[in-house]
């Protein structure tokens, strides 16, 4: 007998306790796991609870209540009983660096610290405790500690490294910081001009280099730092892939994946040690024209194997506010009257997304800044014109000021609208570096979540790690609470908030979706993939400010633990 207790009225509160239409089937075999008593969120199309959840294999056979499944229960099913736990869908991450931010903590780690003091002295206990190495590398420094335009000194890295190059990335990822060595290394100096796409800083009086690199001035240090070994590559993106499996995420898109990632990748798939499920989006060269769609195209047909997509592009259309480089339609309110770079001309990017989908690649689009988003719409809208629209899920990440007038053209482009949801409160980034620059008005466009779903837009989540945290937990709280999950409980636009089911949706069969996978995972139905994670609490019991003190306690990758322990699960 299959139990049917509905609640239509009140579906879209997804109220724990009412369980609605869990889908069920009657078991051909037994169970390798039947996880019991437990309040199993599904996240299928009607959002619907259940209690008991049978695997086989890698996958899930049953999904119902306790009376219906006991068939299922063989002399050699592992039957865990959840005591009420929360088990849910796995996350997944539809925007993050992995293989970066692994290597970031495995060198000199910035993340987490709070003044240029703290850098330098992490920078020379680095140095100190590495003669060895030619380069200091790492990164993870907040702009907001230089103030606006993030003008990091070369000066304060000289002080305790005069001897060799050190160059540190931002935490966004948007400015470099190198000391005098590496500058020279790279040939840069006061004759070097700035690329079009970027800005090598420069003290306004004396025209000296400071040290700090804005976008695609990076590029020209960037290019002479040697390059790291495999064996570091896989160890730093081995890493990752731990702490990734801890936080209960099973599946990400890697925003740029280039060939060290693509390598990296493989290798880990042919150990069976990449317990995610992966896609690469491979980098569009700006610098470069369409003749780069060969290569691209022989990318994907060589690393899309195993755990790996290699199907999708990465075009970064603009930089940050921080900086002034993400592109606005009207201009910043400082000197000079900026208004952003677009990297790519807008008519040409036009060019290259129609190329693209009609090769039948996914793009996956940066775009910080009005302007910027509205072009890269607008490239959709001249690729669906020329190609017909393939649905091929392209997706525009971080949309930090979307301009009113493009809300609604995501749901009508079939755009997905991919948020990091951690950044929708008011820190320093946006007291300090963004709103008095861009004035109220358009402050009043950042990051506005719920006005997208209101406008019948899909949203999915990403981390953009190691930018910030991967955590989804954190990020969820944000988004529910637009305030800050580590204690700052003054919101930011509380008209954007949205609901806990949504904010979970958003992270698992959303991003599921983005990632082209949701046919096979991003929700608990018979004969998806046993991508499940199981919870110290349930999220729907607790207060929103309580949701980023979550932790995982079981992450299943297709049925396999890859954190936690099915043993100690039934030890609780």
């Amino acid at each position: 007998m299959i139990f049917r207790i509905c609640c239509i009225a009140i579906l879209s509160l997804a109220v724990p306790g009412c369980m609605q239409d869990a889908p069920t089937t009657a078991p051909v075999d037994y169970a390798d796991i039947l996880f019991v008593n437990g309040a199993v969120y599904t996240m299928d199309v009607n959002r619907a609870w259940a209690t008991t959840v049978g695997l086989r294999d890698d996958k899930i056979v049953y999904v119902g209540f306790g009376d219906d499944a006991g068939g299922l229960q063989g002399p050699e099913t592992h039957v865990v009983d959840l005591g009420g736990k929360m088990l849910m869908p796995s996350f997944q991450d539809a925007h993050i660096h992995p293989l970066g931010a692994g290597k970031e903590a495995l060198t000199v780690d910035l993340n987490g610290l709070g003044s240029q003091e703290e850098y330098v002295a992490a920078v020379k206990a680095y140095a100190d405790a590495n003669p060895d190495e030619p380069w200091i590398l790492g990164g993870g420094w907040s702009m907001a500690v230089f103030g606006p335009g993030a003008r990091a000194s070369k000066k304060l890295l000289d002080a305790v490294v005069p001897d060799r190059p050190v160059y540190l990335s931002s935490q966004d990822g948007h400015t470099g910081w190198a000391n005098s060595a590496a500058l020279k290394a790279a040939g840069i100096d006061e004759d070097t001009q700035d690329p079009v796409s970027g800005i090598v800083d420069r003290d306004a009086d004396t025209g000296e280099i400071v040290g700090s690199l804005q976008e695609g001035a990076m590029e020209l240090l960037t290019a002479h730092i040697p390059p790291s070994s495999p064996e570091f590559d896989q160890k730093s993106l081995k890493y990752s892939i731990d702490l990734l499996n801890s936080w209960g995420i099973t599946a990400i898109n890697d925003a740029i994946a280039l060939q060290p990632e693509l390598d990296a990748y493989r290798a880990l798939d042919k150990r069976n040690e990449l317990s995610v499920r992966v896609v690469a989006s491979l980098w569009w060269d700006r610098n470069l024209g369409l003749e780069q769609i060969e290569e691209i195209r022989r990318l994907r047909d060589e690393y899309s194997t195993g755990n790996v997509n290699a199907g999708a592009v990465k075009v970064m259309q603009d930089g940050v506010m921080e900086n002034y480089t993400a592109a606005m339609s009207e201009p910043y309110y400082v000197d000079g009257n900026p208004a952003g770079i677009p990297m790519l001309e807008p008519g040409h990017l036009k060019e290259v997304v129609t190329a693209l989908d009609a090769e039948g690649f996914q793009v996956h689009f940066h775009a910080i800044g009005d302007a910027a988003i509205s072009q890269c719409l607008d490239a959709v809208a001249a690729a669906i014109d020329a190609n017909g629209n393939a649905h091929r899920r392209h997706h525009i990440a971080h949309l930090q000021a979307i301009h009113p007038n493009d809300l609604l053209r995501f749901r009508e482009l079939d755009v997905i609208a991919n948020f990091q949801p951690l950044w929708a409160y008011a820190d320093s980034y946006i007291t300090d570096l963004t709103i008095p620059f861009i004035g109220e008005e358009r402050a009043n466009w950042l990051y506005t979540i719920r006005s997208v779903i209101n406008a019948g837009g899909m949203v999915a989540f990403g981390s953009d790690w190691s930018v910030s945290t991967a955590n989804p937990f954190p990020q969820i709280e944000t988004a529910v609470t637009r305030t800050d999950a580590d204690g700052d409980d003054e919101t930011f636009m509380p008209h954007e908030t949205i609901d806990l089911v949504t904010a979970l949706a958003s992270f698992t069969i959303n991003s599921a979706y983005v990632n082209g996978i949701d046919e096979i995972s991003g929700s608990i139905e018979v004969g998806k993939l046993a991508d499940l994670i199981v919870l110290d609490r349930n999220l729907f019991d607790i207060p929103a400010k309580q949701i980023s003190e979550t932790k995982v306690l079981l992450t299943l990758f297709g049925g396999r633990p890859v954190h936690g322990d099915l043993q100690d699960l039934l030890n609780r």
